[in-house]
């Protein structure tokens, strides 16, 4: 796959995950886990850049006797996820329109 077109794959999964709850690193592994294949080593720049435009809040806390970085989504990431859904609806539909029905 594209590079830039599988990150922006992985921003919209990333972003979904953490919309429906508060979430950590391994936690969205584990979400995203049967979805898309996705490590530590890429989700922390994913989880970085979208902190840093803005569509993720963060928050750290104790847990078990170590500090552990929690996510958020903002309004911004909400935007950006919903932009990212009608990107990928509409990718859908070129596949349809050049290969027939089945994806």
């Amino acid at each position: 796959m594209d590079s830039q077109l599988k990150k922006g794959v992985l921003d919209v999964c990333v972003l979904h995950a953490i919309s429906k709850s508060e979430s950590y690193g391994y936690k969205i592994i584990s979400d995203l886990q049967g979805i898309i294949e996705i490590s530590e080593s890429t989700l922390y720049p994913i989880l970085k850049r979208l902190e840093s435009g803005g569509y993720l809040s963060t928050r750290t806390a104790e847990h078990g006797g170590r500090l552990r970085r929690y996510y958020n989504i903002t309004a911004d990431g909400n935007k950006k996820l919903l932009s990212g859904k009608t990107d990928l609806l509409e990718i859908i539909s070129i596949h349809k329109k050049l290969f027939g029905g089945e994806l």
